[in-house]
């Protein structure tokens, strides 16, 4: 008699599960089926820099010190001395060059000073200029000769005490008012960056 052989079937192999496809920037499923965030960010191009003007380059070259109040105040007190010596000994004490000097002396005092003492920049020049006078204020007597003498001396040099003061403020509320730029930039930043980095249902 014939036996009839029996033949187990053989397991084929399943294909490999393949993950879902998910579009750029929506929303696919894991391998546990729970919802997953893509995100992708664009590139962006960065404008490459233009060439930089020769002033701009030496106004970099220049020294930027950063001084405190009081230091602000001792550096114009003790230039526009220097400078009303020098005037005295050059020039007999002239007015006109010791004014035209107190301008730039301003503007340097404004633009040192650290940005936390803008306030003192307007403050301390006038107070420069009232010391550095002495020299060429002339005057006798002993001291109530010298004391008339400034005193009337700042009367009549009041415009470029008045123009002095003036720059110096400018400077300070420029400089203020960037200080305030870069501060809110800064603090948009790192709330875009903040709001980046939640994750999103």
């Amino acid at each position: 008699m014939e036996q009839h052989r029996t033949r187990t079937p053989r397991r084929q192999p399943s294909p490999p599960e393949q993950a879902p496809a998910v579009a750029a920037g929506g929303l696919g499923e894991s391998a546990a089926g729970y919802p997953v965030t893509v995100e992708v960010t664009p590139a962006v191009s960065r404008p490459r820099p233009g060439p930089v003007a020769p002033f701009v380059l030496a106004l970099r070259r220049f020294p930027n010190p950063r001084l405190t109040g009081i230091g602000a105040g001792l550096f114009a007190a003790a230039a526009m001395f220097l400078l009303a010596c020098l005037d005295q000994l050059l020039l007999d004490g002239s007015e006109v060059v010791y004014g035209v000097l107190f301008l730039p002396v301003s503007a340097l005092t404004a633009l040192w000073v650290r940005p936390a003492d803008l306030v003192t920049a307007p403050i301390s020049v006038p107070i420069a200029f009232a010391v550095g006078v002495v020299p060429i204020a002339g005057g006798s007597g002993g001291f109530g000769g010298q004391a008339m003498a400034v005193v009337t001396a700042l009367a009549v040099q009041a415009g470029w005490l008045y123009g002095g003061t003036l720059v110096a403020g400018l400077i300070a509320s420029v400089r203020k008012v960037r200080r305030m730029r870069e501060r809110q930039r800064h603090q948009a930043r790192a709330a875009a960056a903040q709001g980046a980095r939640r994750p999103r249902p």
